[in-house]
């Protein structure tokens, strides 16, 4: 098995690197690949240093069986094919391919046979926001049909990759020592505020980080589900948080719906009010799974239960989302 990082040095190219490691991912050689800017930088895996090479319209994916690719949005859609062309399967974290009806778009808690009927050797990696969402909401799916969603998410800097990580400590320190904040990755300062802003404007006045998180979770889910978002930029470093409510079809009582988030894949229910347990981005970057707690029926609904959850937005939200698409490949036979 030979595996291709596309964009190795970003945020999310070395959080493959981490993954790929600890998940002991079955790989004979890895090859990583980046922009003129990043060729010639070396990342160590396995104990071994591996040379970053510059992407380039060649046959350098001849024998890759399988390209993670996190280089923007543009990259992608400009080296597709040649990715794919000699039968390489691309699993894409940009918004390039995430809509397109011939390319599945993969959450493997939720869809993972969606797999099998990628025509066009490219998987896509959904937005972070829609990921940790779609694997909270599957275990209530499964219950009871989940006809809408309206959802607040407070989004880490990370979300902005290693650029928005670094103004945000940054503008900390600055303001420790009475400086002037630096304002360059975001549009505002995000240091002791937030910032109501997540992607640019459509012409509906939501982002399109809020429009990707009702589209994404209807072709996921397989689903009529509305969800209506309102996405925050919050001074957190990396892990996201939603304050999610929705309504079923059926009622469902808080102690069923914790008993199946409880049950779920990649799902861990925290929630002990009462002992003031409950997620919190603090302690839960690294982490793997999706946390959900603060469980409870909701006030002005009868078919309304509201819950809140936390994930690691450059892990589960990216990087190893991607990895287990890859996984599950693997395991059903679907790479060459």
């Amino acid at each position: 098995m030979k595996v291709a990082i596309v964009g190795a040095s970003g945020a999310v190219g070395q959080e493959f690197l981490k993954v790929l490691e600890e998940r002991n991912f079955p790989l004979n050689e890895l090859v990583l690949f980046g922009s003129s800017r990043s060729a010639g930088k070396t990342y160590t895996f396995r104990g071994k240093e591996l040379v970053v090479k510059e992407l380039q319209h060649n046959d350098d994916f001849k024998d890759i069986d399988i390209a993670l690719t996190s280089a923007g949005g543009g990259t992608s859609k400009d080296y597709a094919e040649t990715i794919t062309k000699h039968g390489a399967v691309m699993i894409d974290n940009s918004s390039a391919f995430r809509m397109d009806e011939d390319v599945p778009l993969v959450v493997p808690e939720v869809n993972a046979e969606d797999c099998k009927n990628a025509p066009r050797n490219i998987i896509a990696n959904p937005n972070c926001t829609t990921i940790q969402l779609v694997v909270a909401l599957k275990p209530i799916e499964d219950i009871s049909h989940i006809t809408q969603v309206r959802v607040s998410t407070y989004q880490a800097a990370s979300g902005a990759g290693a650029r928005g990580m670094e103004e945000l400590e940054l503008q900390t320190r600055q303001i420790a020592n009475e400086e002037q904040p630096t304002v360059s990755a975001f549009k505002h300062q995000l240091a002791a505020n937030l910032i109501p802003h997540v992607d640019v404007f459509t012409d509906n006045d939501y982002t399109k980080e809020e429009m990707k998180m009702f589209h994404e979770s209807q072709k996921i889910m397989h689903s009529d589900i509305r969800v209506s978002a309102t996405c925050v930029r919050v001074p957190v470093l990396r892990a996201h948080s939603e304050a999610v409510w929705v309504e079923t079809e059926h009622p469902i009582m808080p102690d069923q719906a914790k008993k199946a988030f409880a049950e779920a894949q990649g799902v861990v229910l925290m929630d002990q009010p009462a002992k003031d347990e409950y997620p919190m981005p603090l302690f839960l970057a690294g982490r793997d799974e999706v946390f959900v707690g603060r469980v409870r029926a909701d006030l002005a609904n009868p078919n309304g239960l509201s819950f809140w959850c936390v994930s690691d937005q450059i892990k589960k939200g990216a990087a190893l989302n991607a990895v287990q698409i890859a996984e599950y490949m693997i395991k059903e036979g679907l790479v060459n």
